[in-house]
């Protein structure tokens, strides 16, 4: 019953284009909740004009993080490592046949 488990290698492919037309749209938004509050920003609106941009920041938020871990989701793959990679691997972990043993101390 020797079974072995198949080991894989994680690999993130994001980069800063994937996320910079998100950042800019919510740039977007924010610059226009603070010219509706500048808008809005008189002597008797003043209480308006702050909650109209509280509410804009805070429902925006939620989307921006939704797009911004959907984005990364998907962009992580896990790829299953070969044969091939695995001895490679430990011939690198490998004393090299140049090289001694330390000894020991006993």
């Amino acid at each position: 019953m020797d079974q072995e488990l198949t080991k894989y290698r994680l690999n993130c492919t994001l980069t800063f284009g994937d996320i910079y037309g998100q950042i800019i749209v919510w740039l977007i938004v924010i610059l226009i909740s603070l010219a509706t509050t500048i808008a809005l920003w008189s002597s008797s609106r003043q209480t308006y004009a702050f909650l109209s941009l509280a509410i804009i920041v805070v429902l925006s938020l939620p989307f921006l993080l939704f797009a911004f871990v959907t984005t990364l989701l998907n962009h992580i793959e896990f790829i299953p490592v070969t044969e091939e990679e695995k001895t490679q691997k430990l011939s690198l972990n490998a004393p090299r046949p140049s090289q001694k043993p330390a000894p020991s101390a006993g």
